[in-house]
């Protein structure tokens, strides 16, 4: 990738700083965005400084709309290769140990701003290495990890695989808070998960639990046949005798008693069945990261003082997720579970990342009246008729599609 654009002054003295810092090994990160090139699909390269066989390198991610790619260059390659991206972006953001600079080009000119860091610990490059120790829940020589494609044959996560191995640690921690509160049983602990998908989660949440010395009893629900038989083939090379998969999605699969409930962007209405199972079952954990709400929207009449603002698209959209994952929450609540719903990853690892965590908190013969008030209360504010997951729990829901896992 060549570039043969005259650099302005100020392309210049960004790139020496860059320079500068991938000399003297301070560069932290940097990230080259609105990428105008001929990589199709492609839309911003994240630049790291790298420990790769006792070798420092460049480590350039490049994020593209379905996947990740890394590629390593040598250093006396670094400069050249970044000055052919940035002639390709419309912005950088680089991080040093000592400064932080930015470069935005408008139509009419090129604009650079940096930022002096004050008592920023100076670490080594050996602290970005490939192989450098975390707090972790998973054990990267962990086989599984391997058989899935997240660690290599020398239990090193994969570069590509490093955003999902963050997604995995952040669930297994959040998981593991959930299930301390739950008194101890005689009996196996049942955990299913709805939109299993390839099973890093699935996986992950066994060996945890496996190794926190509870019974584990797992079982992965997924419409993939092929999904399905990958996963058992992981399950038997990885000795998880009491892990199974299942062939279905949330209507076909009917367990007698589950303990913990989780669905991972299971789209639209998907949500609401997993829920209502989970409830119905009376699940001690339910786990949830909605995507897709498509239900309310159509049906969403904006108060007049609200017009304005809702007028826009993206705001609509975002009310009315709001408003689903609220009165999903609000019914969770009515029930007898305590709910939170928070970010449970940062958005640069997914943008689907908003969870629902209810933990059930007792036992009850009819649901909470005053929530369920607040509930109706929000649905006439915005004309809403129904909402599935209500109507499930009143036995009222009428067939229709199902949404797929996103």
């Amino acid at each position: 990738m060549q570039s043969e654009a005259i650099l302005s002054v100020q392309e210049q003295q960004f790139l020496d700083a860059v320079a500068q810092a991938i000399t003297s090994k301070q560069l932290q990160r940097l990230t080259l965005s609105q990428y105008q090139g001929d990589l199709a699909e492609l839309e911003k390269i994240t630049l790291r400084l790298l420990e790769v066989q006792q070798q420092t390198v460049l480590s350039a991610l490049y994020h593209y709309k379905t996947k990740d790619v890394t590629q390593n260059y040598e250093l006396d390659q670094a400069l050249l290769q970044i000055t052919a991206l940035l002639a390709q972006c419309k912005q950088a953001n680089f991080v040093s140990f000592d400064a932080e600079w930015q470069l935005k080009r408008t139509k009419k000119s090129v604009l650079v701003k940096c930022h002096k860091r004050e008592s920023v610990e100076k670490t080594a490059v050996s602290s970005q290495q490939h192989d450098r120790e975390k707090k972790r829940l998973l054990d990267p020589n962990s086989p599984f990890l391997h058989y899935l494609g997240i660690c290599d044959a020398e239990a090193k996560v994969i570069p590509s695989m490093a955003r999902k191995w963050k997604q995995i640690n952040k669930f297994v921690e959040i998981f593991s808070h959930a299930v301390e509160s739950l008194p101890k049983q005689s009996r196996a602990m049942h955990v299913v998960d709805f939109g299993s998908g390839k099973g890093y989660l699935t996986f992950a949440l066994y060996d945890y639990l496996q190794k926190q010395q509870h019974q584990p009893q797992v079982t992965g629900v997924e419409l993939s046949d092929k999904m399905v038989a990958f996963c058992q083939e992981v399950a038997a090379k990885s000795q998880f005798q009491q892990l199974q998969f299942f062939q279905g999605d949330v209507r076909s699969y009917q367990p007698e008693h589950l303990d913990v409930m989780i669905a991972l962007h299971a789209c639209d209405i998907a949500t609401d069945f997993a829920i209502h199972t989970g409830i119905r079952l009376g699940a001690s954990v339910i786990m949830c990261a909605p995507c897709c709400h498509k239900e309310l929207r159509p049906q969403m009449q904006s108060p007049s003082l609200l017009k304005p603002m809702l007028q826009f698209g993206i705001h609509a959209g975002q009310q009315a997720e709001m408003l689903t994952d609220t009165i999903r929450a609000l019914l969770l609540k009515a029930y007898g579970y305590e709910t939170k719903v928070f970010e449970f990853v940062a958005l640069e690892h997914t943008s689907k990342n908003k969870m629902i965590l209810a933990t059930k908190r007792k036992d009850i013969s009819t649901s909470d009246a005053e929530v369920i008030a607040q509930i109706q209360a929000l649905k006439q504010h915005y004309s809403i008729e129904q909402h599935s997951l209500e109507l499930l729990l009143n036995n009222q829901w009428q067939a229709h599609d199902l949404g797929k896992k996103c």
